[in-house]
C-alpha cells in the first residue's frame, strides 16, 4: 500500500470539509478524485501534503513502495499525519496545483531546475558551493522539459507559455526529483480543446511509471484514463472503484442532480433556481441548497478512447 488514510477529517468550525475519510491507493495506481464544487477534494489534496493539518484521523506513507524511477523498494511506512509540507516532498509526494504556480518570470528551465534542487534537501541550498555542482539538477532538468514536450522553450520565460504550457510545465515541476505519487489537481482547467489532448498524453506517460491522483471536472478524461475514481462528496467517500461502477452508481448521480429541478422536469417546466455570481447554478435538495456547477453533468455514459491500458490490478507500470 502506497498511501491510506484512516478516518481523516478536517474541519473549519462548524463546517466539516473532509469527513472521515478511509482511502487507500496502490502502488502504480492512477485514481481520479471527482465530485461536485464545494465536496472537499482540495482539502482532501492539501491535506495529504501538509498544507492543511488535520482535525482528526491519520495519513500513512510508504516512499520508495511507489513505480517512480527512484523507488528504492520501500522503505518502510510512515505516519504522516503531522508533517509538514517540506516534510512531504521530501517524503515523495509532489503536487501541482488549481491555480498555476510558476516562477513566472524565469525561464522553463530554471522553474525545473530549481524544483530539481530543492527536491534534493539537505545541502541543496547552500550558496558557498562550487557551480558545477549545479551541473546534475541542469540534467534532470533537460530530462524532464524533453519528457513533457518543452525542451525546445528552455530558455524561454514562463509568463511567456500558453496556458496549456504552463500546465504541462507544472507536471513538469512536480516531477522533480521523481516522487512515489503525484497529486495534479484540475490539470486541464482552463486548457484550450485541442490542448487537452496534450496534457492528458503527459499525464498517461507520468502514469506508466508513477503513481498518480488527479482532480479532474473533465468527465471524458476521468473516464478515458482513470484506473479507478474516488467520489467525494459534501466531505464524505461515497464511491470507489473502476470507472464503470462508479459512472452508474445511484449515489454517484444523486450527488451531481442532487435533486435539481425534478419536479419540474416532469410537469415539463425548465428547472428553477437561477444562477450565483460564479455561474454555478444554485437549487435546493430537502431544504438544503445545492451547487451545481454550470455545464457540469454527471459522468456521462461516452467517454474519450484512452490509448492506455488501466492498470486494474494495481501493480507497478
Amino acid at each position: 500500500m502506497l498511501l491510506e488514510t484512516d478516518g481523516l477529517t478536517k474541519r473549519f468550525g462548524g463546517i466539516t470539509a473532509v469527513d472521515g475519510v478511509d482511502f487507500a491507493l496502490e502502488s502504480g495506481e492512477l485514481c481520479s478524485l471527482i465530485g461536485p464544487n464545494g465536496a472537499g477534494k482540495t482539502t482532501f489534496f492539501n491535506l495529504l501534503t501538509g498544507v492543511l493539518e488535520p482535525s482528526d484521523g491519520a495519513i500513512r506513507f510508504a516512499p520508495g513502495a511507489g513505480s517512480g524511477e527512484g523507488g528504492d523498494g520501500g522503505v518502510g511506512t510512515r505516519d504522516i499525519t503531522d508533517a509538514s509540507p517540506h516534510e512531504t516532498a521530501l517524503a515523495g509526494i509532489h503536487r501541482s496545483y488549481q491555480i498555476t504556480n510558476l516562477f513566472p518570470t524565469l525561464t522553463v528551465l530554471e522553474n525545473v531546475r530549481i524544483a530539481a534542487q530543492a527536491a534534493r534537501g539537505g545541502d541543496a541550498w547552500k550558496l558557498w558551493r562550487n557551480v558545477r555542482s549545479f551541473d546534475a539538477h541542469y540534467e534532470e532538468a533537460h530530462r524532464i522539459l524533453d519528457r513533457i514536450g518543452l525542451d525546445g522553450a528552455a530558455d524561454a520565460v514562463a509568463e511567456n507559455l500558453s496556458h496549456g504550457e504552463k500546465r504541462s510545465l507544472e507536471v513538469g515541476v512536480a516531477l522533480a526529483g521523481d516522487p512515489d505519487l503525484l497529486l495534479l489537481d484540475e490539470p486541464t482547467a482552463g486548457v484550450s480543446s485541442e490542448g487537452v489532448d496534450d496534457v492528458v498524453a503527459l499525464i498517461e506517460d507520468v502514469a506508466d511509471d508513477h503513481s498518480v491522483m488527479l482532480i479532474e471536472h473533465n468527465m471524458d478524461v476521468v473516464m478515458g484514463i482513470s484506473d479507478r475514481i474516488a467520489v467525494l462528496h459534501r466531505g464524505e467517500l461515497i464511491a470507489d472503484g473502476p470507472p464503470e461502477s462508479v459512472r452508474n452508481d445511484p449515489a454517484v448521480r444523486e450527488a451531481y442532480l442532487g435533486g435539481y429541478g425534478r419536479e419540474g422536469e416532469a410537469a415539463g417546466e425548465e428547472p428553477s433556481g437561477g444562477t450565483d455570481g460564479d455561474g454555478s447554478a444554485a437549487a435546493t435538495d430537502g431544504g438544503r441548497r445545492v451547487d451545481r456547477p454550470a455545464g457540469r453533468n454527471p459522468p456521462a455514459e461516452g467517454g474519450r478512447a484512452s490509448a492506455r491500458t488501466p492498470n486494474r490490478g494495481g501493480g507497478g507500470r
